[in-house]
């Protein structure tokens, strides 16, 4: 190709073998770096990959195209286009081979001469080498020639051979008569046959394509359009065919050869060069004059079909397979996404890879998934026991974990819904706690009639102590004690209130913990029981449970120690043990024990030490605090422990805040801090007033916890929520979403009595039979009509109806629980959407266990297979 950049054909049938079409061709082999078959004098494509020259071939001068024979013998047969228009038949180290010796060399020459601009190799017919010449205006520029042809040169024509011919040939290889002569009066620019006809030839001409049928020459089936230059057929969609023209490409759809498809607009340069990559769908790649970029566009995706009105999305990418400019490129014939490119300057090759965009895909179950190339990979979460040690377990997996052992359900003991969250959770320990406390009290007022209270039980701590009023002073000595002290403490219901719901009280307006140190001793918490013990000013209660702390089996002895220390309790002021106490208890591990002895080194109403204690629970500190804090210093300490709460997103906050706004504000902080929508959406339901469900944001978390239910196929699991969600918030309850209406008179086929027009008539004149608790409806209640038959059962469909007293009730409340509920769902109407085919619910799931098509006969309905998840099961079902 004097004067023109060069270009690159891969071999159809060796991968590791190409020709570099310059001047002269030249075949190279491609391999490893460092390979057995590396020769001194390689040259480097890249890191892994080097090229061998085999061979060189200039005996073809004026080259301007090249196309290499798509059979495998002969294998190294190439057709090379001249300037003057010839094509000459040559080869590259293969002339040894018989049926190579009878081709290498001969030429095929037009009646006129003028350049050769495109060659193209029937891929069936092998024979056949079509050719574009440019125009003439007496000759045809589409000539197909028949390579096994052996007729010599006419006479007419034998001087003009010989004046353009650089070399002596022999007569008998020069073919002048070509099999085929198309286009008359238009250059030829490019050429391409088609893959789903070998008979029929696309040709870019003169301002048109043109569609060529050998069967019938006189004919062909154009199109004008600008873009004729490098017509090509996409090898995995045989109609679709890109061309360009200048800084456009244009694909084309065979079957609606009206208009391009898609129109692709490139840069201001032209292009020279629109490939199809022979391993992917629908991935094309264009080079522009004087670039270093390859830009790719992927087809891939459409969502559309091609030849559709609606123009199909691509994704553009450009790739830099080198720093020089490109003068061609070509892609590797198996080698997935794998190309060749040969700069302008130094001819300098680069082996090219072009990498996959990877497409991520996170499940429901959290496996992650991704696609690269003709891979698929996936990458589940470790289920050995030792990878939840390692590495913390997603909130979406425990998440569904908690969903499979009913989570959030127990509406009775409300507090055991953090054992079946697994019970290693302070923090919604801590929540479910406070969820039953509260419903303790709201049960007790309201069998004390105290309904206007209730509200301020769920309003948390923090709203109850600013109601208090009527707070009372007490002055009471250590029990158990020599020491005659008085420690001040204060007293109200609103404080008592708060006590109960800090768990340390229960029924009654005294405050008697022993039932809670009980409790505690159980659990085997004997630090928390001998604080609290203390702090109801019991230090000889204290000590006993320290002492019985530490003869328990696998006790600590240390706690001897501590309840020694608590028997030599002074209230001196510059005492000894007061000093020691103070500086040695912030050595203390347990910090219930540090705070017994702040408590006990305070002086009364600076109990710093013990309220900003942050590994205490919080119920422990607001307990403390309304025991020991005045009116005046009590709510600023709750005011500033309900914000530290909101900010961080802690559960335990919840006994401050209540189910409140500000309760929303902190649960809003939690849900953005872990993504746990779960305990959100359960925890705003328990009690929470209507205003409060109402917020967007409850919403939000309601929603998004439905929607990962049904993700995970819970489909089971979400219908108890639902039903859950509208027993504890009657607002939420969906009204009817699907009825059964007559196909004759269009009236609903209802349970309602109301739905008889003839009032006081039985239900034995619409077809109903038996008692009317346990009777069907088989026909229409308007016009008498029968209902369908089941296809199964071929008994008429109908589902059993309630007593009614009589017309007029339509609308009382139905009382649809499990009890009463109308019908059981094998009973109830089905149908396909399809064919309009159905019958008894509990048949038809029967029926297609074991089959996919309709059961009626002669319908070839595949109802089941219609819907995307009809061959799901939920994955708790078992």
């Amino acid at each position: 190709m004097s004067g023109s950049k060069p270009d690159i054909l891969w071999s159809p049938h060796h991968p590791d073998r190409y020709v570099i079409c310059d001047s002269e061709l030249g075949l190279y082999r491609i391999g490893p770096v460092g390979g057995t078959d590396t020769k001194p004098g390689t040259l480097p494509l890249s890191e892994e990959t080097a090229a061998t020259l085999l061979a060189i071939n200039s005996d073809t001068p004026y080259m301007k195209c090249v196309a290499w024979y798509p059979k495998h013998e002969p294998e190294c047969l190439l057709a090379v286009g001249q300037a003057n228009g010839r094509v000459v038949l040559t080869s590259l180290g293969q002339s040894h081979n018989s049926t190579c010796k009878e081709l290498v060399g001969k030429e095929f020459v037009p009646k006129h001469a003028r350049q050769c601009n495109t060659l193209a190799w029937n891929p069936v017919d092998s024979n056949l080498l079509a050719a574009g010449l440019d125009k003439h205006r007496a000759d045809f520029s589409v000539l197909i020639w028949d390579i096994s042809s052996k007729f010599a040169p006419e006479t007419s024509v034998a001087a003009e051979k010989i004046r353009i011919s650089s070399v002596d040939l022999d007569s008998s290889t020069v073919v002048t008569k070509p099999l085929y002569e198309l286009g008359q009066n238009d250059a030829c620019l490019s050429l391409c046959w088609l893959f789903r006809d070998p008979k029929l030839l696309l040709a870019g001409m003169h301002r048109n394509l043109a569609i060529f049928d050998l069967r019938n020459t006189s004919q062909k089936m154009f199109v004008n359009t600008k873009a004729i230059q490098g017509v090509t057929v996409d090898p995995h969609f045989h109609d679709r065919v890109a061309s360009f023209f200048e800084g456009q490409v244009a694909i084309w759809d065979l079957r609606k050869f009206e208009k391009p498809v898609l129109t692709l607009t490139e840069q201001s340069k032209p292009l020279t060069k629109v490939a199809w990559c022979p391993t992917r769908t629908g991935l094309l790649a264009t080079l522009t004059r004087d670039s270093n970029v390859i830009r790719l566009y992927d087809m891939q995706h459409t969502p559309t079909p091609i030849g559709d009105e609606t123009e199909p999305t691509i994704i553009e990418r450009s790739v830099q397979p080198c720093e020089s400019q490109i003068g061609s490129f070509a892609w590797h014939p198996s080698s997935q996404n794998r190309m060749v490119v040969v700069s302008v300057t130094n001819r300098v090759m680069t082996d090219f890879t072009v990498f996959e965009r990877i497409s991520l895909a996170w499940s429901s179950t959290t496996s992650l998934m991704w696609a690269c190339g003709r891979h698929l990979y996936d990458c589940a979460e470790d289920s050995a026991e030792g990878a939840e040690s390692i590495v913390e377990k997603d909130i979406a997996t425990k998440m569904r974990e908690r969903a499979q052992s009913r989570y959030g359900h127990d509406t009775v003991q409300v507090w055991r819904n953090h054992l079946l969250a697994g019970g290693n959770d302070s923090q919604l320990k801590s929540l479910w706690y406070d969820l039953s406390y509260m419903k303790q009290c709201a049960e007790d007022m309201e069998l004390k009639l105290q309904g206007n209270k209730q509200s301020l039980v769920y309003s948390g701590i923090k709203n109850i102590i600013k109601t208090s009023s009527g707070t009372t002073e007490s002055r009471r000595c250590w029990i158990g004690s020599d020491r005659q002290t008085d420690v001040p403490r204060f007293n109200s219901e609103e404080r008592c209130l708060a006590l109960r719901l800090c768990g340390w009280i229960s029924r009654g307006p005294d405050i008697d913990v022993e039932t809670f140190l009980r409790s505690l001793e159980q659990e085997r918490e004997w630090e928390r029981a001998a604080a609290i013990a203390l702090f109801n000013l019991d230090i000889r209660r204290a000590i006993q449970i320290l002492n019985k702390g530490a003869t328990m089996e696998k006790g600590d002895l240390n706690l001897n120690v501590v309840a020694m220390a608590l028997s030599g309790y002074t209230d001196e002021k510059s005492s000894l043990w007061r000093e020691m106490c103070s500086s040695l208890r912030l050595q203390l591990k347990n910090p219930y024990l540090c705070i017994m002895f702040a408590f006990l080194t305070s002086e009364p109403g600076a109990y710093d030490g013990v309220l900003y204690e942050s590994s205490v629970a919080v119920r422990d500190r607001v307990a403390f605090a309304c025991m020991f804090l005045s009116d005046a210093q009590l709510p600023r300490y709750i005011d500033k422990l309900t914000n530290e709460m909101k900010e961080a997103g802690n559960l335990e906050g919840i006994l401050l805040t209540g189910l409140t706004k500000d309760g929303m504000d902190l649960m809003e902080s939690f849900v953005d801090r872990t993504g746990d929508v779960q305990t959100a959406s359960f925890s705003m339901l328990k009690g929470s007033p209507g205003e409060v469900l109402k917020d967007p944001r409850v919403q939000c978390w309601i929603e998004n916890y439905r929607n990962l239910l049904d993700a995970w196929r819970f489909w089971h699991k979400r219908a108890e929520f639902d039903i859950l969600r509208g027993k504890l918030d009657p607002s939420s309850k969906p009204l009817a979403q699907v009825f059964v209406s007559c196909n004759f008179c269009g009236k609903s086929i209802s349970y309602s009595c109301s739905a008889m027009p003839h009032q006081g008539r039985g239900f034995s004149q619409y077809g109903v039979s038996g008692s009317p608790t346990k009777s069907k409806v088989t026909s229409c209640p308007g016009c008498r009509k029968p209902l369908p038959r089941c296809a199964l059962c071929l008994m008429n469909m109908g589902t059993p109806v309630s007593s009614c007293s009589g017309p007029g009730k339509s609308d009382e409340k139905v009382d649809l629980t499990r009890e009463n509920k109308l019908s059981q769902f094998n009973n109830w109407f089905t149908w396909c959407h399809n064919c309009r085919h159905g019958g008894h619910a509990g048949h038809m799931l029967s029926w297609f266990r074991d089959h996919t098509e309709c059961p009626v006969s002669a319908c070839t309905c595949k109802c089941m297979q219609l819907d995307t998840t009809g061959n799901l099961v939920p994955a708790d079902s078992s």
